[in-house]
C-alpha cells in the first residue's frame, strides 16, 4: 500500500460507501420489524420473542464462523440491530437497560461547567483527588485471596440466586469462566459446583477482562455489555461461546430480582467511579 498512494482514495471510497450500505440495511431491517411489531399487535401478541431473538443470534454467530470473522463481532452487531427493532416496535431494549422505579438507564458519564460532576453531585475537585484504581492495586492485592473469593462468591449468590436455582446456569458445571480486573491486578475463576459458584485455583476456559469501573458500570445497568465489548473496553478470550453463553444469561438476568439493596449499592459505586474517571481524565 506504501508504494501505490493513488490506491488509498479509492479504497476509502469504497469503504464508505459499504458504511452507508450498512446505515441503509439497519433502517431497513427496522422499518420491517415496526411492521411486525404492527401485525403482532394486531394479533394480539405482546413483548419480545426470547426464542426468536436466540435464534437470530445463534445464526448469525454461526455464518460469521464460516465467513471467517469473529462470532462476537458479528453477535454484537445483532444485538444492536435487536436493540433498535426493539425501540422501534415499543418495547424494551437491553440497549435501554431501563427499569420500573426510576432506576437509572445508560446516561454518559460528562462533567458540567459549573464544576459539579452531572453523575454524582460532588465537586469535580475533590473527584480529582480519587486516585486512580491502578494506583490502588498494591492495595487490593493485600487482601488475602481467600477474602477475595469468599466476597466474590457471596455476591454472586445474592444477584445469582435465581438463575442458579432455576438451573440456567447449569452449563457452567465443570465449566471455568475467569474474571479478570485490569487495573487492580485482580483475577478470580468461577465455576458451578452443586448448587454453588464457587471460585476455584483452575486455568480459566474463557476470561473476561475490563476495569473496575467498566466491570462496575456493567453490573449496576449503566452500560450494556455490547457498547463495552465493541469499544474493547471489556474483552473476552479463550472458549468464546462459552463465554458468549455465560454474557447472554447475564444480559437476560431480571435486574428486579437482584435484592435492591444490592441493586443500590452496585448503582451508587458504578456512579461514582464513573464520575471519578470522568474528572481523572478531564485533569491529564
Amino acid at each position: 500500500m506504501n508504494g501505490h498512494p493513488s490506491l488509498l482514495a479509492p479504497l476509502r471510497l469504497a469503504i464508505d460507501g459499504l458504511d452507508d450500505g450498512l446505515l441503509l440495511l439497519l433502517a431497513t431491517r427496522t422499518h420491517l420489524a415496526r411492521a411486525a411489531g404492527a401485525l403482532k399487535a394486531r394479533s394480539g401478541v405482546q413483548g419480545r420473542d426470547a426464542r426468536r431473538e436466540a435464534e437470530v443470534l445463534r445464526r448469525g454467530q454461526g455464518l460469521a464462523r464460516r465467513l471467517g470473522m469473529s462470532p462476537q463481532t458479528a453477535h454484537g452487531v445483532l444485538r444492536l440491530a435487536i436493540g433498535e427493532a426493539c425501540r422501534a416496535q415499543g418495547l424494551g431494549s437491553d440497549l435501554d437497560q431501563s427499569t420500573a422505579a426510576g432506576a437509572a438507564g445508560i446516561m454518559p458519564a460528562h462533567v458540567s461547567n459549573d464544576g459539579f460532576s452531572a453523575m454524582h453531585g460532588l465537586p469535580v475537585s475533590l473527584l480529582r483527588l480519587v486516585p486512580p484504581p491502578q494506583r490502588l492495586a498494591p492495595l487490593a492485592r493485600l487482601i488475602p485471596e481467600g477474602s477475595r473469593a469468599r466476597v466474590l462468591e457471596k455476591m454472586m449468590a445474592r444477584v445469582l440466586a435465581a438463575p442458579v436455582e432455576n438451573g440456567d446456569l447449569d452449563f457452567m458445571a465443570g465449566r471455568r469462566i475467569g474474571i479478570e480486573v485490569g487495573d487492580l491486578d485482580l483475577r478470580w475463576v468461577v465455576t458451578l459446583q452443586g448448587k454453588h459458584l464457587t471460585v476455584v485455583r483452575q486455568p480459566a476456559e474463557a476470561t473476561v477482562r475490563g476495569t473496575v469501573t467498566d466491570l462496575l458500570l456493567l453490573a449496576g445497568r449503566l452500560e450494556d455489555a455490547d457498547t463495552l465489548f465493541f469499544q474493547r473496553r471489556l474483552v473476552l478470550t479463550g472458549d468464546v461461546e462459552l463465554g458468549l453463553t455465560a454474557r447472554n444469561l447475564l444480559d437476560r438476568l431480571p435486574w428486579e430480582k437482584v435484592p435492591l439493596g444490592l441493586r443500590i449499592a452496585l448503582n451508587r459505586s458504578a456512579r461514582f467511579a464513573r464520575a471519578a474517571r470522568s474528572a481523572y481524565r478531564a485533569k491529564a
